[in-house]
């Protein structure tokens, strides 16, 4: 059913539960994992960093949450630059005829949604494949 599932990698908390569900997919379905994180692109904008070790250290990281059966199964791990977070999602799905993106949600509302708005809903709607979205469960108040 599914063959390649993209996890779109923000290095928060609930990208890494994410993450643990689509594993599970990959492995019921026997599909390839592309985890992909998308920088900022900083192009004619003022920075003190090196572009290049930024987006190394970035690769360095999902590298570092691949497990050995990621390995064996052929996970690819990506790092792209984009200003538009939701577009580059989508059109890395297209380029790598990916079957289906499981990706986490921040839960944002109010004003944060308002300003910022929702890469998950964004990607939902333009996306050519299924999408799965999820959150980190909330823990429970002492």
């Amino acid at each position: 059913m599914f063959t390649r599932i993209l996890v779109p990698i923000d290095f928060s908390a609930s990208a890494d539960v994410t993450l643990e569900y689509a594993r599970q997919l990959a492995a019921r379905f026997d599909a390839r994992l592309h985890l992909l994180h998308v920088l900022e692109n900083d192009f004619l904008r003022p920075s003190v960093a090196d572009p290049m070790a930024v987006e190394a250290a970035a690769l360095r990281q999902l590298r570092e949450r691949l497990t050995a059966e990621d390995r064996a199964s052929g996970a690819v791990p990506v790092v792209i630059r984009s200003d538009a977070l939701a577009d580059a999602i989508v059109t890395y799905a297209r380029s790598a005829d990916i079957d289906l993106i499981v990706m986490g949600t921040h839960g944002r509302g109010g004003l944060a949604h308002l300003l910022k708005g929702s890469v998950a809903e964004r990607v939902v709607r333009k996306a050519p494949c299924m999408v799965l979205t999820g959150h980190e469960p909330m823990a429970k108040a002492a």
